[in-house]
């Protein structure tokens, strides 16, 4: 007897759910190094600008990802500062090499979890979820900006 099985639909609620559980993954990874998502999240924009940054600048960044507070997003920064991971140079924060340094070893620790997890999909599922993803981004930061605009009206 041959079973065949559908897969569910893609919507918000699978889009969530697969987020949420790699999400997961990563923040057990994070937790070993005292270091929560948003704080990874903010360093990895700092390491990754292609000039220094303002904090603003670094929390504009953060929410355009994560689209959070930005007073969780401050906070963030300010932890990141207290662990010696940030620095401040002049009204710039820069990676520290311990920042640059826990990232690369938070991807190292990573990468085996994330190759078990994305492993063996086949390159034209990938390839069709990326375009399905971008798209669902595209529109939903288009109605985000809408609420917000209509919020400060």
């Amino acid at each position: 007897m041959t079973t065949t099985t559908t897969a569910p639909a893609a919507d918000a609620r699978m889009l969530g759910l697969a987020h949420y559980a790699a999400r997961g993954v990563l923040e057990h990874v994070l937790g070993r190094h005292g270091v929560t998502f948003l704080q990874q999240m903010s360093l990895r924009a700092a390491v990754t600008a292609d000039a220094p940054l303002t904090p603003d600048e670094l929390v504009a960044r953060v929410r355009a990802s994560v689209k959070g507070d930005p007073a969780d997003a401050h906070a963030a920064l300010d932890a990141l500062l207290a662990k010696a991971l940030l620095v401040a140079d002049g009204p710039h924060l820069l990676p520290t090499d311990a920042g640059r340094e826990l990232l690369a070893t938070v991807a190292a620790e990573a990468a085996p979890l994330s190759a078990r997890v994305w492993g063996n999909i086949p390159p034209e599922d990938l390839a069709a979820a990326g375009r399905v993803l971008a798209l669902v981004t595209e529109r939903a930061d288009r109605e985000l900006a809408a609420l917000e605009r209509a919020t400060e009206d």
